[in-house]
């Protein structure tokens, strides 16, 4: 929350506390990176120690407004409120010490964007309302760590994101990233990030982060990816491929060529890999995707057909349905192949399971009553057990990261996607449109992915979010029609 004023490591979660501690002033830049997350893919190439040349820390500020010897009083963003009063934020463009051209474009320009991308982050969250151009002016170099607050104050701003962007010697690009309290005058954390060109984006994902952790309490989300399908041609006939982009829509780019058919793609924990059902051949069957040498593979040989597959959260095992002599169940089998281990054995349909975040127990959809419904069972397939009880069926279940909830998709004359307590209690439906299913958690457990599937031949599929008010909700852009997809973890 706002009203604690600790700066606290960079790269750290905000801890929830109660108490208060005395506002501070910047430390300056001398600090910025000496404990930045480095979030690259090759760790060599972080850096932990600030550039020469960086602002000027500013002197301590006074407190206007608020009497001697005490704090103004704490603001706190809402994360269960949704969007009915989304705090005023100011996140000005980002200036740089001396304009140089990068892979990427010159810094000045990466300035502008970098700021763009943390406020659209911060606003899609539905908790912040950044200011609009209007009313947010250009800053200096000095001014990151030296604030304006009266300038801000007077714009209607409760908080404030500065930072800078600077060309290193060895071709890398350091983003600074500060939030500022405006009404207590205080700095409330910083951090520091070293990336090649290419990784500009991440920069501005992980600034996003750094706020809505801070402000909110909660896990950070904006710097993940999502893997999804997709489509293009009549309903007839469409041509699907495997395709990853960033959390945004941003970056998005095909991973297979649309020869086969493919369905239901799954990040694997170390997000090195994807697993997904394909039809290769024209029968029904699991491969894995590795991401680094775009090489694919067959995970089960020589069976009848196998879908719907998951990994378990420690990687170890693929959980998937298959389908022999009539019946489907659920199978296990390790990730690197090897001989399936049954789990399920009821007459009828098992399919869709999805593991709990510590991987100790399944839930699944099964038809065994005489129509869709969740159920849950030990991850051994012991203790199977019925939760869902209310009108129609209920089909793709997934459990969330926080482990607290369970979403699904709710088939009761239209497809809705909803949520329930994982013993089945509290059930809450957030969508209301025509078809709408698929979910898959945000890293954070706090918002939901889903397609949208339009009425009729000429019906669109795309790619939607929503938080667990049921407020903000809103379509993620693709190039073109989306569907299926999984929202991977937090990047490293």
């Amino acid at each position: 929350m706002l009203g604690e004023r600790r700066v606290r490591t960079a790269g750290h979660m905000p801890a929830r506390t109660t108490g208060r501690t005395p506002a501070r002033a910047a430390a300056g830049l001398t600090a910025l990176l000496a404990s930045a997350a480095a979030f690259l893919a090759t760790p060599a190439a972080a850096q932990l120690v600030p550039p020469a040349g960086t602002p000027a820390a500013p002197a301590p500020a006074q407190q206007p407004g608020a009497p001697v010897g005490q704090t103004p009083p704490p603001l706190e963003v809402d994360v269960t409120g949704g969007i009915s009063a989304p705090m005023p934020i100011a996140i000005p463009p980002m200036p740089t010490q001396a304009v140089v051209q990068t892979p990427a474009g010159p810094t000045d320009r990466l300035g502008r964007q970098l700021s763009e991308i943390v406020a659209n982050d911060l606003r899609n969250s539905g908790l912040f309302n950044p200011l609009a151009g209007a009313a947010t002016r250009a800053i200096a170099f000095p001014e990151v760590t030296a604030p304006a607050y009266d300038y801000w104050g007077g714009s209607g701003a409760q908080a404030l994101v500065q930072g800078y962007i600077r060309a290193n010697g060895d071709g890398t690009l350091t983003v600074g990233c500060y939030l500022y309290d405006v009404s207590a005058r205080t700095e409330l954390t910083r951090q520091g990030f070293v990336v090649p060109p290419s990784d500009w984006r991440r920069a501005a994902h992980k600034c996003a982060d750094m706020v809505y952790t801070r402000l909110t309490g909660e896990g950070a989300y904006f710097d993940s990816r999502v893997v999804y399908v997709s489509e293009t041609g009549p309903k007839a006939n469409r041509i699907k491929r495997l395709a990853i982009m960033d959390q945004d829509g941003a970056n998005s780019r095909f991973l297979t060529a649309g020869s086969s058919i493919v369905l239901t793609p799954r990040f694997a924990p170390n997000q090195q890999s994807i697993v997904y059902m394909s039809y290769v051949g024209r029968t029904p069957a699991i491969y894995v995707y590795e991401l680094g040498s775009g090489r694919q593979r067959l995970v089960v040989q020589n069976v009848a057909t196998t879908f719907a597959p998951r990994f378990s959260p420690d990687g170890r095992y693929i959980l998937f349905s298959m389908a022999q002599a009539g019946n489907t169940d659920l199978y296990r089998v390790p990730a690197a192949g090897g001989t399936p281990q049954r789990l399920t054995n009821s007459p009828g349909i098992d399919t869709g399971g999805s593991y709990s975040p510590d991987g100790s127990r399944i839930v699944f959809e099964s038809d065994r009553s005489g129509g869709q419904q969740i159920y849950v069972m030990n991850a051994d397939g012991s203790n199977q057990q019925r939760i869902s009880f209310g009108g129609g069926r209920y089909a793709t279940p997934v459990w969330s990261p926080r482990g607290d909830l369970i979403a699904f998709t709710k088939i009761q004359g239209a497809f809705r996607i909803g949520i329930m307590s994982p013993n089945g209690s509290g059930e809450k439906l957030l969508t209301n449109s025509w078809q709408d299913e698929g979910p898959s958690w945000s890293p954070n457990g706090r918002v939901l992915m889903f397609f949208r599937q339009g009425r009729g031949n000429a019906g669109k599929a795309d790619l939607w979010s929503v938080d667990l008010t049921g407020v903000n909700e809103r379509r993620v852009p693709t190039p073109l029609d989306g569907s299926d997809p999984a929202w991977g973890p937090l990047r490293p």
